[in-house]
């Protein structure tokens, strides 16, 4: 099993390539969504990180698959910038989960 990032910028991607993770930089939400859906069809990856950048292109559809797939494990991971608001969006989730406002 491995990792696989889903990254809008490049210096995400190099940095995680030094540790052995590969990974695609994307800019659009066309592509980012299909990489993902391609990517979550390979048995090999037991876990996609995402930039909160692309997180937030599409934050329904995230969550949907958050909500109802075990494998492979979405991750959301801050950007180069570090202005991440993962804490929010796990709340989000989970609010969303049990319907109730956190």
């Amino acid at each position: 099993m491995k990792f696989f990032l889903i990254s809008d910028n490049i210096d995400t991607l190099i940095g995680l390539r030094l540790v052995g993770i590969e990974g695609v930089v994307v800019h659009t939400r066309k592509d980012f969504l299909e990489i993902l859906q391609t990517k979550m069809k390979d048995s090999s990856i037991a876990i996609i990180l995402v930039t909160t950048k692309l997180v937030d292109m599409c934050p329904d559809i995230i969550s949907e698959i958050k909500l109802k797939q075990q494998k492979p494990l979405i991750t959301e991971i801050p950007d180069r910038h570090g202005n991440s608001k993962i804490g929010e969006t796990i709340d989000g989730y989970v609010s969303e989960a049990i319907g109730v406002k956190l």
